[in-house]
């Protein structure tokens, strides 16, 4: 869905919506689309808090001690006191997003710069209205592209990869042998979830790898579209490996990153409650505490030290995001670095129609390819922490 709704975002951004809306959402392209964006996303959160039914919560006592400072303590100590496998996972995403944030960021305005610098002629560019706006249209369409492709890799490639912690099954041969024979080569070459992972990791870094060479829209789509494979991969990828450490977690009892009984364990239980005037069904959560000393047996408080998946689900998800986020920064302030170097900043400009913010100089690098260059190399990186992390138990 979240693909979807990017190629719809990328199909609208790459026509002209001044010439179809008018003035009247705005003056320029972006600033149209920025009035779309934000109106799409009021629409979207509406009809959430409208459908989304939540379960009441009952606590048995208190918990008002539990403050803002207690629980960002203990997010702070879950970052730094990891599992293994899910520290590895979070740094093989850690790695993969310095590539992709710049992507990410600057893709457009690349294809758009790659077209302008080598195939306009200067005479053209100067009959443009909306400079900026034309910038946008042409790089969106190559994302338009690169939506497509991402769409049709998120529908076809989880049936072509195997699931987590799923072993390898001997085909029968029931099919007539000729048949027989070729699904069973398709069975032997079906890759798990991990290898698909570290391919998409080394797909995107020998992709990004040749934007520095990229001197045409056509070659730079290209390298865009080529991306929508990996990108899909990267979308559910760390988090169904996630899903299956915390399961592993969950069932095999105990994380050091948990707080322990010594604090007390929280167990939820849920319970349904009919209203017979309103003939309506309310779900109740009830918690229960259960304290160190208040238990009778060794047995029950090792099962009530051990958290429930949505805890768990909750504290390791968010650590990954925090994973996910960082290289927004690392991406930041390489790119900082990259453009004070190649593209030193021209002087501000209030006027759509200027190219002045433009590298449209053919004898000199373009800042953003040397971004993309960069996050291929990080992605190597990361298909390295992916490596690693099949020998990690």
């Amino acid at each position: 869905m979240s693909a979807i709704g990017q190629l719809f975002a990328y199909v609208v951004g790459s026509i002209d919506t001044v010439s179809i809306f008018g003035t009247f959402l705005g003056d320029t392209q972006f600033k149209q689309m920025t009035v779309i964006a934000a109106l799409s996303l009021m629409v979207a959160v509406a009809i959430t808090s409208y459908s989304v039914k939540e379960r009441v919560l009952i606590s048995a006592r208190d918990d008002g001690s539990a403050g803002a400072i207690q629980v960002l303590s203990q997010l702070f100590k879950t970052t730094f006191e990891l599992p293994p496998r899910i520290q590895a996972i979070c740094w093989a995403q850690f790695w993969a997003w310095i590539g992709w944030f710049p992507f990410l960021f600057y893709s457009t305005t690349w294809v758009g710069e790659t077209y302008f610098r080598y195939e306009v002629p200067k005479d053209d560019m100067a009959k443009a209205t909306d400079m900026l706006g034309e910038v946008g249209r042409v790089g969106s369409l190559s994302l338009t592209v690169f939506s497509f492709i991402t769409v049709l890799s998120s529908v076809l490639l989880p049936f072509c990869i195997m699931q987590p912690d799923t072993k390898r099954t001997r085909f029968t041969a029931r099919p007539p042998p000729k048949v027989a024979a070729v699904l069973k080569a398709i069975t032997a070459i079906r890759p798990d979830l991990q290898t698909a992972w570290l391919i998409s990791h080394i797909m995107f870094a020998a992709t990004m790898i040749f934007a520095p060479l990229a001197h045409s829209r056509a070659f730079a789509t290209f390298l865009v579209a080529v991306c929508g494979i990996p990108w899909a991969i990267s979308g559910w990828a760390p988090f169904a490996f996630m899903g299956v450490e915390i399961n592993k977690l969950t069932m095999g009892g105990y994380s050091p990153a948990i707080p322990s009984s010594r604090s007390g364990v929280t167990m939820i239980t849920s319970a349904s409650i009919r209203n017979n005037a309103a003939d309506t069904e309310l779900d109740v959560l009830r918690l229960n505490h259960h304290d160190s000393t208040d238990s009778d047996t060794d047995e029950e408080d090792h099962a009530s030290n051990i958290p429930s998946t949505g805890e768990l689900a909750g504290i390791y998800l968010g650590v990954l995001n925090v994973y996910t986020t960082l290289p927004q920064f690392v991406g930041t302030f390489i790119s900082w670095i990259v453009f004070s170097i190649l593209e030193p900043g021209a002087e501000p400009t209030s006027d759509n129609n200027s190219d002045s913010w433009m590298n449209l100089d053919k004898d000199r690098y373009n800042a953003i390819s040397i971004c993309l260059f960069i996050g291929a190399i990080s992605a190597l990186v990361a298909a390295e922490a992916t490596r690693r992390l099949r020998y990690i138990l």
